[in-house]
């Protein structure tokens, strides 16, 4: 892609950025659908398990755990706090986001819209921009990425990131390796797979076609 991403233009610079790729055995259509329709609850590994309950336990202590939403899609995500969809380009890209002090025990959640969202930047808040993107990758395969953007406010809120950041950086890494894994699935089970091009084009040497 050369063209400004939209996950650019909604988040310019950066403080830490990571993003993950995978190749997908189907049209780009399907892929892209595919990531669209997530529901982010069945992302599921033992280590995303172990994170998330150790990221939930000091609400549960504080007894103010609540019961898990039924289902997690992009269009639920105005159910969640602070986060909201901030931008698409049918077909190509979206872009998700959500403003808060991530790196608190409890994080402290700030609900802003999708047209303020590029340009919030009162101090002492953090930003996080993520992405699905798809591009064509040769006759029957889509690249699938995964990226993730995150972005302070001061140098304060910088300094409290970071040390955050260095901690759970290789779990976010895997959550988000494992989360286009489950795409990736969804998505070949739409369309053509590599395997069955590959099966229907193998003709052995010495069979008569009629």
């Amino acid at each position: 892609m050369t063209e400004r991403m939209l996950i650019e233009s909604v988040m310019p610079r950066a403080d830490a950025l990571i993003a993950v790729h995978t190749m997908v055995a189907a049209q780009p259509a399907a892929t892209y659908r595919a990531a669209r329709d997530l529901d982010f609850l069945t992302v599921r590994t033992p280590l995303l398990t172990v994170a998330m309950w150790l990221r939930g336990l000091p609400e549960r202590l504080r007894g103010n755990s609540a019961a898990p939403p039924e289902r997690l899609r992009l269009e639920d995500m105005a159910a969640m706090p602070g986060w909201l969809l901030v931008g698409e380009r049918p077909g190509s890209e979206v872009v998700f986001g959500a403003v808060g002090r991530f790196w608190r025990p409890v994080i402290d959640w700030r609900q802003v819209g999708p047209d303020e969202f590029a340009e919030f930047n009162e101090p002492g808040w953090g930003k996080i921009a993520a992405n699905f993107s798809v591009t064509t990758y040769g006759e029957q395969h889509t690249l699938l990425s995964y990226q993730c953007r995150t972005v302070t406010t001061d140098p304060d809120s910088r300094r409290r990131f970071r040390r955050y950041w260095w901690l759970i950086r290789p779990f976010v890494a895997h959550i988000m390796r494992a989360t286009v894994a489950t795409i990736k699935v969804d998505a070949e089970s739409r369309g053509p797979t590599a395997a069955t091009v590959s099966a229907d084009a193998a003709t052995p040497a010495n069979r008569i076609e009629p």
